[in-house]
């Protein structure tokens, strides 16, 4: 039995974060406040917590510092919609295992609670700083990302591009996946925005490499890898 404690006072996200969660198994106790969560937390039984940065009394970050001054391990994922760079490493930096943006796809929250819940068992590390395809590599506390020894200068929209194609790694992502983890669109606007964006990534991925690591997938979409 897998258990998860939900810390968020918006009925609406604990919701649908809730019974998202519960139908894929796992029991989840939901607080509303950062002062409940703190209390729930050190009782030491949950696998993970999710936790609601902006809270009311008590904030997530102060209900955090709380939790790890008490000795609380749980891996925790802050949910946000404080966004900007200086935020997330904030938010990485403050005793959290991640860290991940409002509004989201719950299947990203899903994969999220799943591989902390893993590292938690296993007793591995919970902190992911850098990810990477080859050589090409991205510094998410440092928000930095390089190709060999050149450090790629990307657009803030262009940077949350790259971090999804490096999540799914030798994977084909569809363009639907893309507008709903990059776009936040739930909905096909009927535009080309992912291809120039595409386009653009990859002068600046690919450009003066032998090597090309962001492919287009004919008919399906594209996919990072070193392969085709």
């Amino acid at each position: 039995m897998t258990k998860i404690l939900l810390v968020e006072d918006d009925d609406t996200t604990a919701d649908y974060v809730a019974n998202g969660l519960k139908e894929e198994g796992f029991v989840v106790d939901r607080a509303a406040t950062g002062r409940d969560g703190l209390f729930h937390a050190t009782d030491g039984s949950y696998d993970c917590i999710v936790l609601d940065r902006m809270l009311p009394g008590m904030d997530g970050m102060a209900a955090l510092a709380a939790m790890r001054a008490a000795g609380v391990a749980t891996p925790v994922l802050i949910l946000s919609a404080m966004s900007s760079p200086d935020d997330r490493v904030a938010g990485l930096t403050s005793g959290s295992d991640d860290y991940l943006t409002k509004p989201f796809v719950f299947a990203e929250l899903l994969a999220r609670v799943r591989l902390l819940v893993r590292r938690g068992q296993s007793g591995g590390p919970a902190v992911e700083t850098k990810i990477g395809c080859d050589d090409l590599e991205m510094d998410l506390l440092g928000h930095r990302v390089k190709r060999g020894d050149k450090v790629l200068e990307l657009q803030p929209r262009e940077y949350r591009l790259l971090e999804f194609l490096l999540r799914h790694v030798d994977q084909v992502v569809t363009r639907t996946m893309l507008l709903e983890g990059v776009w936040d669109y739930h909905f096909d606007p009927g535009t080309n925005v992912t291809d120039v964006h595409i386009s653009r990534l990859r002068k600046k991925v690919d450009e003066g490499h032998a090597r090309p690591l962001l492919h287009t997938v004919r008919g399906s979409g594209y996919k990072l890898s070193v392969a085709p």
